[in-house]
């Protein structure tokens, strides 16, 4: 067979492979890596014999290089700066203080557990300080953990990636060159992040330039141009200094994605693309060089080295870079034990082991074995039990409470009141001054502004509640403001009242904005009834035996607009009535009733417009027929 063909068939291979990981990793909402270190053991030498990664020569280390640079731009992509403002003090500590307990923490346990030599622990530390966007982004995905702690674990994946590989290769330098001095070595380190940044931030705007104005090129050209600058940047930044180029295409992804481009969405798509194949390949050839006998060969006390950087160095980093955050200890908890390694771990532990084996140092394939045994346990551990120990720590994002209320109303008040009462933080937003003395006499805090500026919602604290509702009387605006809150913020609930239009409704199912209680809505006529006490507040309880009547009935009543469902209570969790919501049995329904009796009548019965409503089981809608809702005449159903 000849050499090309065997190097084409090596190839070909591991692109099928790891598609197929990918494939089923989906199917099975696993994280892929597992799946792909698991293929690439399988089809390696110590496994089938079918991929042989050796035979690329140093062809193996252009692709590692190069892949590695689209995955870490693409990563940079990911990164909002504005989210990062919100968890900027923990981040910061995270990459450089969380950085040093790593570095020191892993080398103490790597040799005095582990029995490696000081130089060989300290390499080792210095290459596991990361944990890697192309294991976490998909993890947070799948079970779309809180905003803030997401934003942490990405924000740390991201740009604690080059800071570990470039500190990992001023460490292997240090060792090569018998040059002990730490001044050196942090000048080295500094040196490195400078040049790589400044080329990053330059190669960033220039990138973003190209979007906005090279108007005559096609959406695909653009693509291609924007990854032929990428290589050539990183190119340029490992020429000038070695290992610059990693905090180059982070740098110039994080530019790019903050400078407003347009049709970013598609740069976006075509980049995410370039970044599973990448990982697909990466992790397959690298998987493939293991040897497994170099793994068991490490013994006990390497496993011991692992758990201690997983249990004991992991969460001190974490207790000490967050101590004065706002995070609770649920969601500290879940960052001290998600912190998987990734693709830059195995392949600067890959390129490090034949460097130290060129230059007549021992321990390079025991080195890369720890590495592996650390990528593997930490993915396999954390990466398949994240998503249960989210939903028991109740940190996923359906379990984020709070609301935050545009539009200061008497409907608007009434809903703030249930949440209130449930001990959440609800924040309202209005222009007018004259509502704001009903909201703080409910303790209610009331921001005097325009919801329009994301500043103001920054300050409601969006970032972090539950919901988002936009209920003014301009359904227009609530549309436009829903919309904007889903896109820079995106809470888990996004509702508004506004027209029922198929173009909107199609757009809002595309932003993930629900229409608010039922379609049509007339906010301003129930908000007069409110005022004049024209209403009763009730509440129902779906059950098993009763669901098809009970739901029918209620169902006739917003038909005939008597009613409007308010809140649906499901599993102890209280949130806003969307228009499209599917009940079930066991739901509680609150709900307001409209009270067709006289106002005259209500204040000789001895209610008045302060009047707190109570929250009571109607007979009106409990006890009432479809017959008899059918005879309703025209005068008890309010206008719209």
């Amino acid at each position: 067979m000849e050499a090309s063909f065997e190097i084409t068939l090596q190839m070909v291979i591991t692109v099928l492979a790891g598609i197929s990981a990918q494939v089923v990793a989906a199917y099975l909402r696993v994280p892929s890596i597992v799946l792909l270190l698991l293929l690439g053991i399988l089809l390696g030498s110590d496994g089938m014999g079918l991929l042989h990664p050796h035979l690329l020569g140093t062809g193996l280390e252009v692709i590692v290089s190069l892949a590695t640079a689209i995955i870490l731009f693409e990563g940079g992509l990911n990164l909002d700066l504005r989210e990062l403002g919100r968890v900027s003090l923990s981040l910061q500590l995270l990459v450089t203080l969380g950085t040093l307990i790593t570095l020191l923490g892993g080398s103490m346990a790597a040799h005095w557990l582990g029995e490696f030599p000081w130089n060989i622990a300290f390499l080792y530390a210095s290459i596991v300080v990361v944990t890697g966007p192309t294991v976490i982004s998909p993890l947070l995905k799948q079970i779309s953990v809180d905003r803030q702690v997401a934003t942490l674990l990405e924000g740390e994946g991201v740009l604690i990636d080059p800071v570990g590989a470039i500190l990992a290769f001023v460490v292997l330098d240090t060792i090569l060159n018998g040059d002990a001095d730490p001044i050196n070595a942090i000048i080295g380190l500094l040196l490195r992040l400078g040049i790589g940044g400044a080329i990053g931030g330059a190669g960033g705007y220039l990138m973003s330039l190209i979007f906005k104005r090279a108007n005559f090129l096609s959406i695909e050209l653009k693509n291609l141009v924007v990854l032929a600058v990428l290589w050539s940047l990183f190119a340029l930044a490992q020429t000038i200094r070695s290992e610059a180029g990693v905090m180059t295409t982070v740098v110039a992804g994080a530019v790019f994605a903050n400078s407003s481009v347009p049709e970013e969405r598609l740069l976006r798509n075509f980049k995410g693309q370039l970044t599973i194949l990448s990982v697909s390949v990466l992790f397959i050839l690298l998987a493939a060089d293991l040897s497994i006998a170099s793994v068991f060969a490490l013994g006990w006390g390497s496993l011991f080295t692992v758990l201690v950087l997983m249990f004991v160095v992991r969460p001190i980093n974490i207790l000490l870079c967050t101590w004065n955050s706002d995070l609770n200890w649920r969601q500290k908890l879940f960052l001290s034990w998600v912190a998987p390694r990734g693709i830059v771990a195995a392949s600067v532990a890959s390129l490090f082991a034949i460097l130290l084996t060129q230059h007549g140092f021992n321990g390079g394939d025991a080195i890369k074995a720890l590495v592996f045994l650390t990528i593997i346990m930490t993915v396999v551990c954390q990466g398949l039990t994240a998503g249960w120990i989210a939903q028991c720590l109740k940190i996923t994002s359906k379990d984020a409470t709070g609301a935050v209320i545009v539009g200061c109303n008497p409907l608007s008040l009434l809903i703030a009141r249930f949440f209130q009462e449930r001990g959440e933080n609800v924040v309202m937003i209005d222009t007018d001054p004259d509502c704001f003395e009903q909201a703080e006499a409910q303790n209610l805090r009331v921001i005097a502004s325009s919801a329009l500026n994301a500043d103001v919602l920054e300050e409601a604290g969006l970032a972090s509640v539950g919901t988002f509702l936009a209920m003014t009387k301009n359904g227009e605006v609530n549309f436009v403001l829903a919309q904007r809150a889903a896109e820079e913020f995106n809470p888990p609930r996004v509702l508004a009242v506004f027209p029922r239009d198929p173009q909107a409704t199609s757009s809002a199912n595309e932003n993930k904005v629900n229409q608010a209680f039922i379609p049509d809505l007339a906010i301003k006529t129930w908000n007069e009834y409110l005022s004049d006490g024209r209403v009763k507040l009730g509440t129902t309880t779906l059950v098993e035996s009763e669901f098809s009547n009970q739901s029918d009935r209620i169902q006739e009543m917003i038909r005939t607009k008597v009613l409007i469902p308010l809140l649906l209570e499901r599993e102890e969790r209280l949130q806003v009535m969307p228009a499209n919501q599917e009940w079930e049995a066991g739901d509680r329904i609150i709900y307001l009733l409209y009270d067709p009796r006289p106002k005259l009548l209500k204040r000789l019965s001895g209610a008045t417009q302060s009047t707190r409503l109570s929250l009571e089981k109607l007979p009106e809608v409990e006890e009432v027929t479809l017959a008899q809702l059918s005879q309703l005449s025209t005068s008890e159903v309010p206008g719209g």
